[in-house]
Protein backbone atom coordinates (compact mmCIF):
# COMPACT_ATOMS: atom_id res chain seq x y z
CA UNK A 1 0.00 0.00 0.00
CA UNK A 2 1.15 3.45 -1.09
CA UNK A 3 0.79 6.56 1.18
CA UNK A 4 0.21 9.99 -0.60
CA UNK A 5 1.42 12.83 2.03
CA UNK A 6 1.84 16.62 1.27
CA UNK A 7 4.28 18.85 3.21
CA UNK A 8 4.67 22.61 2.93
CA UNK A 9 8.02 21.49 0.77
CA UNK A 10 6.37 18.73 -1.74
CA UNK A 11 4.74 15.74 -2.22
CA UNK A 12 6.16 12.38 -0.54
CA UNK A 13 4.90 9.30 -1.79
CA UNK A 14 5.52 6.48 1.23
CA UNK A 15 5.56 2.68 1.04
CA UNK A 16 4.11 0.69 3.66
CA UNK A 17 6.58 -1.93 4.92
CA UNK A 18 4.31 -3.89 7.44
CA UNK A 19 0.93 -4.15 6.80
CA UNK A 20 0.05 -6.11 9.77
CA UNK A 21 0.76 -3.54 12.08
CA UNK A 22 -1.60 -1.24 10.92
CA UNK A 23 -4.47 -3.53 12.05
CA UNK A 24 -3.61 -2.29 15.73
CA UNK A 25 -4.82 1.36 15.22
CA UNK A 26 -4.29 2.27 19.23
CA UNK A 27 -0.78 0.99 19.07
CA UNK A 28 0.40 2.18 16.36
CA UNK A 29 1.84 5.58 17.49
CA UNK A 30 4.33 3.43 19.38
CA UNK A 31 5.81 2.22 16.13
CA UNK A 32 6.52 6.11 15.51
CA UNK A 33 8.59 6.79 18.77
CA UNK A 34 11.85 6.98 17.43
CA UNK A 35 12.69 7.68 13.17
CA UNK A 36 14.50 4.10 13.60
CA UNK A 37 11.50 2.51 14.28
CA UNK A 38 9.40 4.77 11.50
CA UNK A 39 11.68 3.67 8.72
CA UNK A 40 10.84 0.11 9.40
CA UNK A 41 6.77 0.73 8.97
CA UNK A 42 7.04 2.88 5.92
CA UNK A 43 9.65 4.04 3.72
CA UNK A 44 9.98 7.10 1.49
CA UNK A 45 9.49 5.80 -2.65
CA UNK A 46 9.14 9.04 -4.41
CA UNK A 47 9.37 13.20 -3.24
CA UNK A 48 8.58 15.65 -5.68
CA UNK A 49 9.14 19.36 -4.27
CA UNK A 50 8.40 22.34 -4.96
CA UNK A 51 10.45 25.48 -6.57
CA UNK A 52 9.03 28.52 -4.57
CA UNK A 53 6.23 29.51 -2.12
CA UNK A 54 3.89 30.46 -5.22
CA UNK A 55 3.87 26.78 -6.39
CA UNK A 56 3.24 25.42 -2.92
CA UNK A 57 0.25 27.90 -2.73
CA UNK A 58 -1.49 27.16 -5.86
CA UNK A 59 -0.96 23.15 -4.84
CA UNK A 60 -2.54 23.17 -1.69
CA UNK A 61 -5.31 26.11 -2.81
CA UNK A 62 -6.40 23.17 -5.64
CA UNK A 63 -5.96 20.47 -2.49
CA UNK A 64 -8.32 22.66 -0.54
CA UNK A 65 -10.81 22.74 -3.07
CA UNK A 66 -10.90 19.22 -3.73
CA UNK A 67 -8.84 19.55 -7.16
CA UNK A 68 -5.71 17.73 -8.28
CA UNK A 69 -3.05 19.90 -9.04
CA UNK A 70 -1.11 18.92 -12.56
CA UNK A 71 2.35 18.66 -11.09
CA UNK A 72 0.32 16.13 -8.89
CA UNK A 73 -1.71 14.55 -11.69
CA UNK A 74 2.17 13.35 -13.13
CA UNK A 75 3.38 12.02 -9.68
CA UNK A 76 0.50 9.67 -9.44
CA UNK A 77 0.49 8.71 -13.33
CA UNK A 78 3.79 7.94 -13.15
CA UNK A 79 4.51 6.20 -9.26
CA UNK A 80 0.96 4.46 -8.31
CA UNK A 81 -0.28 3.34 -11.58
CA UNK A 82 2.85 1.38 -12.11
CA UNK A 83 3.10 -0.05 -8.67
CA UNK A 84 -0.76 -1.16 -9.02
CA UNK A 85 -1.03 -0.69 -5.08
CA UNK A 86 -3.77 0.58 -3.19
CA UNK A 87 -2.95 5.24 -2.55
CA UNK A 88 -4.19 5.81 1.37
CA UNK A 89 -5.25 9.86 1.26
CA UNK A 90 -6.11 11.81 4.51
CA UNK A 91 -8.80 13.45 2.62
CA UNK A 92 -11.84 11.70 1.44
CA UNK A 93 -12.72 14.36 -0.84
CA UNK A 94 -9.39 13.82 -2.43
CA UNK A 95 -9.54 10.47 -2.91
CA UNK A 96 -12.73 10.44 -4.63
CA UNK A 97 -11.68 13.14 -7.65
CA UNK A 98 -8.23 11.13 -7.74
CA UNK A 99 -10.25 7.64 -8.37
CA UNK A 100 -12.71 9.58 -10.94
CA UNK A 101 -10.28 10.91 -13.09
CA UNK A 102 -6.60 8.68 -12.72
CA UNK A 103 -9.00 5.33 -11.86
CA UNK A 104 -7.04 4.64 -8.80
CA UNK A 105 -8.32 2.73 -5.56
CA UNK A 106 -7.97 5.02 -2.74
CA UNK A 107 -8.36 4.50 1.07
CA UNK A 108 -9.86 6.59 3.66
CA UNK A 109 -10.07 5.23 7.37
CA UNK A 110 -9.53 5.66 10.82
CA UNK A 111 -5.89 3.79 10.37
CA UNK A 112 -4.47 6.25 7.63
CA UNK A 113 -5.36 9.35 10.18
CA UNK A 114 -3.28 7.42 12.49
CA UNK A 115 -0.36 6.44 9.76
CA UNK A 116 -0.35 10.15 8.41
CA UNK A 117 -0.15 11.03 12.37
CA UNK A 118 3.06 8.50 12.78
CA UNK A 119 4.74 10.20 9.58
CA UNK A 120 3.92 13.72 10.50
CA UNK A 121 5.73 13.43 14.10
CA UNK A 122 8.92 11.99 12.43
CA UNK A 123 8.98 13.57 8.91
CA UNK A 124 12.65 14.77 9.54
CA UNK A 125 13.84 11.56 9.66
CA UNK A 126 11.60 9.92 6.78
CA UNK A 127 12.34 12.69 4.41
CA UNK A 128 15.85 12.86 3.62
CA UNK A 129 17.16 15.59 1.86
CA UNK A 130 15.15 18.64 3.66
CA UNK A 131 16.63 20.71 6.48
CA UNK A 132 14.42 21.43 9.45
CA UNK A 133 15.37 25.09 9.18
CA UNK A 134 14.20 24.86 5.37
CA UNK A 135 10.90 23.57 6.61
CA UNK A 136 9.99 25.89 8.75
CA UNK A 137 10.85 28.49 6.34
CA UNK A 138 8.64 27.25 3.92
CA UNK A 139 5.63 26.41 6.83
CA UNK A 140 5.45 30.01 7.68
CA UNK A 141 5.99 31.35 3.86
CA UNK A 142 2.79 28.97 2.99
CA UNK A 143 0.73 30.04 5.42
CA UNK A 144 0.52 33.77 5.28
CA UNK A 145 0.39 33.29 1.52
CA UNK A 146 -2.31 31.06 2.07
CA UNK A 147 -4.04 33.42 4.47
CA UNK A 148 -3.66 36.01 2.03
CA UNK A 149 -5.58 33.87 -0.71
CA UNK A 150 -8.01 33.14 1.46
CA UNK A 151 -8.67 37.16 2.36
CA UNK A 152 -8.80 37.39 -1.44
CA UNK A 153 -9.67 40.64 -3.47
CA UNK A 154 -13.20 39.84 -4.45
CA UNK A 155 -15.67 42.54 -6.40
CA UNK A 156 -18.68 41.69 -4.19
CA UNK A 157 -16.76 42.94 -1.28
CA UNK A 158 -15.75 46.01 -2.82
CA UNK A 159 -17.28 48.35 0.24
CA UNK A 160 -15.94 51.78 -1.33
CA UNK A 161 -19.51 51.81 -3.17
CA UNK A 162 -20.96 51.59 0.54
CA UNK A 163 -18.24 54.48 1.57
CA UNK A 164 -19.75 56.71 -1.46
CA UNK A 165 -23.57 55.92 -1.38
CA UNK A 166 -23.83 57.05 2.41
CA UNK A 167 -21.93 59.98 1.82
CA UNK A 168 -24.00 60.58 -1.37
CA UNK A 169 -27.09 60.28 0.40
CA UNK A 170 -26.41 62.69 3.56
CA UNK A 171 -25.48 64.92 0.53
CA UNK A 172 -28.84 65.09 -1.13
CA UNK A 173 -30.84 65.27 2.53
CA UNK A 174 -29.21 68.14 2.57
CA UNK A 175 -29.51 69.56 -0.98
CA UNK A 176 -33.51 68.55 -0.47
CA UNK A 177 -33.94 70.77 2.70
CA UNK A 178 -32.38 73.40 1.25
CA UNK A 179 -34.68 73.53 -1.93
CA UNK A 180 -37.61 72.71 -0.13
CA UNK A 181 -37.78 75.59 2.11
CA UNK A 182 -36.49 77.80 -0.42
CA UNK A 183 -39.74 76.33 -2.49
CA UNK A 184 -41.93 77.00 0.14
CA UNK A 185 -40.87 80.51 1.13
CA UNK A 186 -40.88 81.78 -2.61
CA UNK A 187 -44.19 80.51 -3.51
CA UNK A 188 -45.25 81.84 0.38
CA UNK A 189 -45.54 85.00 -0.97
CA UNK A 190 -48.15 84.16 -3.47
CA UNK A 191 -50.55 81.45 -1.57
CA UNK A 192 -48.86 81.25 2.19
CA UNK A 193 -51.93 79.02 3.62
CA UNK A 194 -50.95 76.43 1.17
CA UNK A 195 -47.56 75.51 3.22
CA UNK A 196 -49.91 74.75 6.24
CA UNK A 197 -52.58 72.82 4.63
CA UNK A 198 -50.16 70.22 2.82
CA UNK A 199 -47.48 69.63 5.37
CA UNK A 200 -45.73 66.51 3.21
CA UNK A 201 -42.91 68.37 1.35
CA UNK A 202 -42.97 65.83 -1.81
CA UNK A 203 -46.83 66.23 -2.43
CA UNK A 204 -46.29 70.05 -1.96
CA UNK A 205 -44.05 70.31 -4.85
CA UNK A 206 -46.42 67.99 -6.96
CA UNK A 207 -49.27 70.39 -6.82
CA UNK A 208 -47.53 73.41 -7.52
CA UNK A 209 -46.29 71.60 -10.64
CA UNK A 210 -49.46 70.41 -11.70
CA UNK A 211 -51.27 73.75 -10.70
CA UNK A 212 -49.16 76.92 -10.36
CA UNK A 213 -50.91 79.88 -9.99
CA UNK A 214 -53.21 80.93 -7.62
CA UNK A 215 -56.41 81.38 -9.42
CA UNK A 216 -55.80 78.01 -11.06
CA UNK A 217 -56.80 75.91 -7.99
CA UNK A 218 -60.50 76.39 -8.25
CA UNK A 219 -60.69 74.18 -11.76
CA UNK A 220 -57.96 72.09 -10.94
CA UNK A 221 -58.21 68.13 -10.05
CA UNK A 222 -56.21 67.12 -7.23
CA UNK A 223 -57.73 63.67 -6.18
CA UNK A 224 -54.80 61.56 -7.45
CA UNK A 225 -52.34 63.76 -4.72
CA UNK A 226 -54.95 64.93 -2.05
CA UNK A 227 -57.38 63.30 0.19
CA UNK A 228 -61.21 65.36 -0.28
CA UNK A 229 -61.32 66.86 2.71
CA UNK A 230 -57.73 68.34 2.13
CA UNK A 231 -58.64 69.26 -1.47
CA UNK A 232 -61.42 71.24 -0.83
CA UNK A 233 -59.48 73.16 2.10
CA UNK A 234 -56.99 74.17 -0.38
CA UNK A 235 -59.66 75.31 -2.83
CA UNK A 236 -61.78 77.42 -0.18
CA UNK A 237 -58.18 78.45 0.73
CA UNK A 238 -57.10 79.85 -2.58
CA UNK A 239 -60.09 81.96 -2.82
CA UNK A 240 -59.88 84.43 0.31
CA UNK A 241 -56.33 83.88 0.52
CA UNK A 242 -54.00 86.87 1.27
CA UNK A 243 -50.95 86.16 -0.72
CA UNK A 244 -49.39 89.00 -3.29
CA UNK A 245 -49.85 88.54 -7.25
CA UNK A 246 -46.92 87.60 -9.04
CA UNK A 247 -45.89 87.34 -12.44
CA UNK A 248 -45.70 84.55 -14.88
CA UNK A 249 -42.38 84.07 -15.04
CA UNK A 250 -42.00 83.67 -11.28
CA UNK A 251 -44.05 81.01 -11.52
CA UNK A 252 -42.61 79.40 -14.53
CA UNK A 253 -38.82 79.60 -11.90
CA UNK A 254 -40.58 78.23 -8.83
CA UNK A 255 -42.37 75.55 -11.34
CA UNK A 256 -38.46 74.88 -12.09
CA UNK A 257 -37.50 74.63 -8.35
CA UNK A 258 -40.26 71.91 -7.83
CA UNK A 259 -39.30 69.80 -10.61
CA UNK A 260 -35.71 69.81 -9.40
CA UNK A 261 -36.92 68.75 -5.87
CA UNK A 262 -39.44 65.80 -7.11
CA UNK A 263 -36.09 64.68 -9.33
CA UNK A 264 -33.58 64.62 -6.29
CA UNK A 265 -36.26 63.13 -4.21
CA UNK A 266 -37.11 60.16 -6.66
CA UNK A 267 -32.94 59.45 -7.15
CA UNK A 268 -32.63 59.57 -3.11
CA UNK A 269 -34.94 56.49 -3.26
CA UNK A 270 -33.32 54.25 -5.84
CA UNK A 271 -29.85 55.70 -4.02
CA UNK A 272 -31.12 54.29 -0.85
CA UNK A 273 -32.55 50.75 -2.76
CA UNK A 274 -29.07 50.38 -3.78
CA UNK A 275 -27.56 51.08 -0.71
CA UNK A 276 -29.63 48.89 0.58
CA UNK A 277 -28.57 45.63 -1.72
CA UNK A 278 -24.97 46.64 -1.26
CA UNK A 279 -24.96 46.21 2.50
CA UNK A 280 -27.47 42.68 2.40
CA UNK A 281 -24.62 41.39 -0.03
CA UNK A 282 -21.12 42.56 1.83
CA UNK A 283 -22.53 42.74 5.07
CA UNK A 284 -25.59 40.91 5.58
CA UNK A 285 -24.64 40.28 9.39
CA UNK A 286 -24.19 43.79 10.36
CA UNK A 287 -27.39 45.01 8.19
CA UNK A 288 -29.57 42.69 10.67
CA UNK A 289 -27.80 43.97 13.74
CA UNK A 290 -28.07 47.42 13.00
CA UNK A 291 -30.12 48.37 10.20
CA UNK A 292 -28.14 49.36 6.56
CA UNK A 293 -27.63 53.48 7.05
CA UNK A 294 -26.05 53.41 10.72
CA UNK A 295 -23.89 50.27 9.04
CA UNK A 296 -22.89 51.89 6.30
CA UNK A 297 -21.89 54.98 8.42
CA UNK A 298 -19.73 52.78 10.51
CA UNK A 299 -17.86 51.67 7.35
CA UNK A 300 -17.64 54.87 6.34
CA UNK A 301 -16.17 56.02 9.45
CA UNK A 302 -13.69 53.18 9.57
CA UNK A 303 -12.78 54.12 5.90
CA UNK A 304 -13.14 50.26 4.66
CA UNK A 305 -15.17 46.67 6.21
CA UNK A 306 -11.57 45.51 6.64
CA UNK A 307 -10.89 48.64 9.38
CA UNK A 308 -13.90 48.37 11.07
CA UNK A 309 -13.53 44.80 11.86
CA UNK A 310 -9.66 45.75 13.54
CA UNK A 311 -11.86 48.17 15.79
CA UNK A 312 -12.34 46.76 19.16
CA UNK A 313 -16.56 46.39 20.48
CA UNK A 314 -15.78 49.45 23.07
CA UNK A 315 -14.08 51.64 20.10
CA UNK A 316 -17.43 50.76 17.79
CA UNK A 317 -19.93 52.02 20.59
CA UNK A 318 -18.37 55.42 20.31
CA UNK A 319 -17.74 55.66 16.98
CA UNK A 320 -18.78 59.11 15.35
CA UNK A 321 -18.69 60.79 19.25
CA UNK A 322 -14.48 61.74 19.73
CA UNK A 323 -15.22 65.09 20.37
CA UNK A 324 -17.66 63.97 22.90
CA UNK A 325 -15.13 61.45 24.14
CA UNK A 326 -11.56 63.42 24.81
CA UNK A 327 -13.76 66.85 25.58
CA UNK A 328 -14.42 64.36 28.84
CA UNK A 329 -10.88 62.92 29.47
CA UNK A 330 -9.71 66.30 29.42
CA UNK A 331 -12.26 67.81 31.73
CA UNK A 332 -12.14 64.34 33.69
CA UNK A 333 -16.32 64.11 33.02
CA UNK A 334 -17.59 60.94 32.26
CA UNK A 335 -17.00 59.23 28.89
CA UNK A 336 -20.19 59.44 26.26
CA UNK A 337 -21.86 55.70 26.10
CA UNK A 338 -22.79 55.79 22.41
CA UNK A 339 -22.04 57.12 18.94
CA UNK A 340 -23.42 56.32 15.83
CA UNK A 341 -24.87 53.07 17.34
CA UNK A 342 -27.26 55.20 18.95
CA UNK A 343 -29.30 55.40 15.82
CA UNK A 344 -29.73 51.50 16.06
CA UNK A 345 -33.47 50.47 16.46
CA UNK A 346 -32.36 48.35 19.23
CA UNK A 347 -31.28 51.53 21.45
CA UNK A 348 -33.92 53.42 20.07
CA UNK A 349 -36.30 51.47 21.66
CA UNK A 350 -34.96 51.33 25.07
CA UNK A 351 -35.45 52.86 28.14
CA UNK A 352 -33.20 55.66 28.84
CA UNK A 353 -31.81 53.85 31.43
CA UNK A 354 -30.98 51.19 30.05
CA UNK A 355 -29.68 52.79 26.56
CA UNK A 356 -25.85 52.43 27.89
CA UNK A 357 -26.17 48.78 28.70
CA UNK A 358 -28.03 48.01 25.64
CA UNK A 359 -25.45 50.16 23.23
CA UNK A 360 -22.52 47.93 24.76
CA UNK A 361 -23.87 44.45 24.27
CA UNK A 362 -24.98 45.33 20.78
CA UNK A 363 -21.29 47.16 20.23
CA UNK A 364 -19.96 43.68 21.42
CA UNK A 365 -22.83 40.92 18.99
CA UNK A 366 -22.07 44.17 16.11
CA UNK A 367 -18.60 43.27 16.55
CA UNK A 368 -18.45 39.74 15.56
CA UNK A 369 -21.54 40.42 12.85
CA UNK A 370 -18.45 42.54 11.25
CA UNK A 371 -15.01 39.96 11.62
CA UNK A 372 -17.50 37.39 10.46
CA UNK A 373 -19.06 39.43 7.47
CA UNK A 374 -15.51 40.54 6.75
CA UNK A 375 -12.98 37.28 6.98
CA UNK A 376 -15.96 34.64 6.34
CA UNK A 377 -16.79 32.72 3.00
CA UNK A 378 -20.36 32.43 4.23
CA UNK A 379 -22.87 35.35 2.94
CA UNK A 380 -25.59 34.10 4.66
CA UNK A 381 -27.44 36.58 7.59
CA UNK A 382 -27.94 33.24 9.73
CA UNK A 383 -25.47 34.38 12.96
CA UNK A 384 -26.82 38.17 12.81
CA UNK A 385 -30.29 37.03 13.34
CA UNK A 386 -29.32 34.81 15.69
CA UNK A 387 -27.53 36.99 17.72
CA UNK A 388 -30.25 39.72 17.34
CA UNK A 389 -32.95 37.70 18.80
CA UNK A 390 -30.63 37.28 21.78
CA UNK A 391 -30.17 41.07 22.17
CA UNK A 392 -34.01 41.56 21.89
CA UNK A 393 -34.54 38.85 24.54
CA UNK A 394 -32.08 40.20 26.97
CA UNK A 395 -33.76 43.80 26.25
CA UNK A 396 -37.11 42.18 27.15
CA UNK A 397 -35.91 40.87 30.50
CA UNK A 398 -34.23 44.35 31.50
CA UNK A 399 -37.45 46.44 31.03
CA UNK A 400 -39.51 43.85 32.67
CA UNK A 401 -36.86 43.66 35.82
CA UNK A 402 -38.61 46.11 37.61
CA UNK A 403 -42.40 44.66 36.95
CA UNK A 404 -43.32 41.79 39.39
CA UNK A 405 -46.55 40.85 40.33
CA UNK A 406 -47.48 41.45 44.42
CA UNK A 407 -49.93 39.46 46.30
CA UNK A 408 -51.00 38.83 49.69
CA UNK A 409 -50.42 41.67 52.35
CA UNK A 410 -47.62 43.18 49.51
CA UNK A 411 -50.14 44.77 47.77
CA UNK A 412 -51.83 46.65 50.61
CA UNK A 413 -47.90 47.82 51.58
CA UNK A 414 -47.57 48.90 47.74
CA UNK A 415 -50.17 50.99 47.17
CA UNK A 416 -49.31 54.45 47.19
CA UNK A 417 -51.44 57.72 47.54
CA UNK A 418 -52.48 59.32 45.39
CA UNK A 419 -50.46 62.69 44.70
CA UNK A 420 -52.33 65.99 45.36
CA UNK A 421 -50.58 69.42 44.51
CA UNK A 422 -51.46 71.80 47.27
CA UNK A 423 -50.00 75.23 46.64
CA UNK A 424 -49.23 77.25 50.00
CA UNK A 425 -49.42 80.85 49.66
CA UNK A 426 -47.36 82.41 53.02
CA UNK A 427 -47.61 86.06 53.09
CA UNK A 428 -44.39 88.13 54.25
CA UNK A 429 -45.13 89.02 58.26
CA UNK A 430 -43.42 92.36 58.97
CA UNK A 431 -43.59 92.55 62.68
CA UNK A 432 -40.30 89.71 63.28
CA UNK A 433 -38.23 92.85 61.31
CA UNK A 434 -37.42 94.79 64.57
CA UNK A 435 -37.35 93.51 68.07
CA UNK A 436 -38.18 97.56 69.57
CA UNK A 437 -41.70 97.32 71.26
CA UNK A 438 -44.93 98.90 69.01
CA UNK A 439 -45.19 101.59 71.57
CA UNK A 440 -43.35 103.90 73.72
CA UNK A 441 -42.66 102.73 77.13
CA UNK A 442 -41.52 105.54 78.58
CA UNK A 443 -43.82 107.50 80.81
CA UNK A 444 -44.59 111.44 80.73
CA UNK A 445 -43.89 113.46 84.02
CA UNK A 446 -47.28 114.91 83.36
CA UNK A 447 -49.01 111.36 83.98
CA UNK A 448 -47.11 110.51 86.97
CA UNK A 449 -48.24 114.30 87.91
CA UNK A 450 -51.53 113.28 87.37
CA UNK A 451 -51.78 110.19 89.15
CA UNK A 452 -50.23 111.78 92.37
CA UNK A 453 -53.01 114.62 92.11
CA UNK A 454 -55.62 111.79 92.16
CA UNK A 455 -54.11 109.64 94.85
CA UNK A 456 -53.69 112.86 97.17
CA UNK A 457 -57.78 113.63 96.44
CA UNK A 458 -58.79 110.24 98.32
CA UNK A 459 -56.48 110.10 100.53
CA UNK A 460 -58.40 113.92 101.64
CA UNK A 461 -61.41 111.82 101.23
CA UNK A 462 -60.60 109.18 103.69
CA UNK A 463 -59.58 111.96 105.88
CA UNK A 464 -62.97 113.75 106.09
CA UNK A 465 -64.54 110.06 106.70
CA UNK A 466 -62.54 109.44 109.39
CA UNK A 467 -62.86 112.46 111.33
CA UNK A 468 -66.42 112.27 111.41
CA UNK A 469 -66.34 108.91 112.56
CA UNK A 470 -64.32 109.43 115.55
CA UNK A 471 -65.49 110.80 118.79
CA UNK A 472 -65.33 114.30 119.94
CA UNK A 473 -63.96 113.38 123.53
CA UNK A 474 -60.36 113.75 122.25
CA UNK A 475 -58.49 117.01 122.35
CA UNK A 476 -57.87 119.24 119.30
CA UNK A 477 -54.07 118.35 119.57
CA UNK A 478 -54.58 114.57 119.58
CA UNK A 479 -56.95 115.02 116.42
CA UNK A 480 -54.07 116.78 114.66
CA UNK A 481 -51.48 114.28 115.78
CA UNK A 482 -53.92 111.15 114.30
CA UNK A 483 -54.76 112.86 111.33
CA UNK A 484 -51.06 113.44 110.51
CA UNK A 485 -50.43 109.71 111.17
CA UNK A 486 -53.51 109.05 109.00
CA UNK A 487 -51.80 110.92 106.14
CA UNK A 488 -48.54 109.60 106.50
CA UNK A 489 -49.55 105.93 106.76
CA UNK A 490 -51.55 106.47 103.51
CA UNK A 491 -48.70 108.44 102.05
CA UNK A 492 -46.03 105.30 102.66
CA UNK A 493 -48.86 102.28 101.36
CA UNK A 494 -49.35 104.52 98.10
CA UNK A 495 -45.58 104.57 97.46
CA UNK A 496 -45.17 101.24 98.04
CA UNK A 497 -48.09 100.09 95.92
CA UNK A 498 -46.27 102.43 93.55
CA UNK A 499 -42.91 100.87 93.67
CA UNK A 500 -44.39 97.53 93.11
CA UNK A 501 -46.63 98.41 90.20
CA UNK A 502 -43.24 99.96 88.59
CA UNK A 503 -41.10 96.71 89.43
CA UNK A 504 -44.03 94.22 87.20
CA UNK A 505 -43.89 96.86 84.24
CA UNK A 506 -40.44 96.31 84.50
CA UNK A 507 -40.26 93.05 84.23
CA UNK A 508 -42.91 92.28 81.62
CA UNK A 509 -41.81 95.09 79.51
CA UNK A 510 -38.43 95.43 79.15
CA UNK A 511 -37.03 98.94 78.32
CA UNK A 512 -35.43 100.05 75.24
CA UNK A 513 -31.30 100.72 75.29
CA UNK A 514 -31.64 104.04 73.53
CA UNK A 515 -34.56 105.53 75.64
CA UNK A 516 -34.63 104.91 79.38
CA UNK A 517 -37.87 104.76 81.26
CA UNK A 518 -38.16 107.50 83.20
CA UNK A 519 -40.98 106.10 85.68
CA UNK A 520 -39.39 106.55 89.09
CA UNK A 521 -41.87 108.25 91.80
CA UNK A 522 -40.29 111.70 92.65
CA UNK A 523 -42.36 114.03 94.94
CA UNK A 524 -42.80 117.19 93.13
CA UNK A 525 -41.90 120.60 94.29
CA UNK A 526 -46.04 121.31 94.55
CA UNK A 527 -46.60 118.85 96.48
CA UNK A 528 -43.85 119.68 98.99
CA UNK A 529 -45.51 123.34 98.85
CA UNK A 530 -49.08 121.65 99.37
CA UNK A 531 -47.99 120.19 102.49
CA UNK A 532 -46.47 122.65 103.68
CA UNK A 533 -49.72 125.27 103.33
CA UNK A 534 -51.72 122.06 105.52
CA UNK A 535 -48.99 122.48 108.02
CA UNK A 536 -49.75 126.02 108.17
CA UNK A 537 -53.22 126.01 108.20
CA UNK A 538 -53.19 123.38 111.05
CA UNK A 539 -51.12 125.37 113.44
Amino acid sequence: MLVLFETSVGYAIFKVLNEKKLQEVDSLWKEFETPEKANKIVKLKHFEKFQDTAEALAAFTALMEGKINKQLKKVLKKIVKEAHEPLAVADAKLGGVIKEKLNLSCIHSPVVNELMRGIRSQMDGLIPGVEPREMAAMCLGLAHSLSRYRLKFSADKVDTMIVQAISLLDDLDKELNNYIMRCREWYGWHFPELGKIISDNLTYCKCLQKVGDRKNYASAKLSELLPEEVEAEVKAAAEISMGTEVSEEDICNILHLCTQVIEISEYRTQLYEYLQNRMMAIAPNVTVMVGELVGARLIAHAGSLLNLAKHAASTVQILGAEKALFRALKSRRDTPKYGLIYHASLVGQTSPKHKGKISRMLAAKTVLAIRYDAFGEDSSSAMGVENRAKLEARLRTLEDRGIRKISGTGKALAKTEKYEHKSEVKTYDPSGDSTLPACSKKRKIEQVDKEDEIVEKKAKKAKVKIKVEEAPVATEEEEEEEGVLVVEEQETSVKKKKKKDKKKHIKEEPLSEEEPCTSTAIPSPEKKKKKKKKKDNED
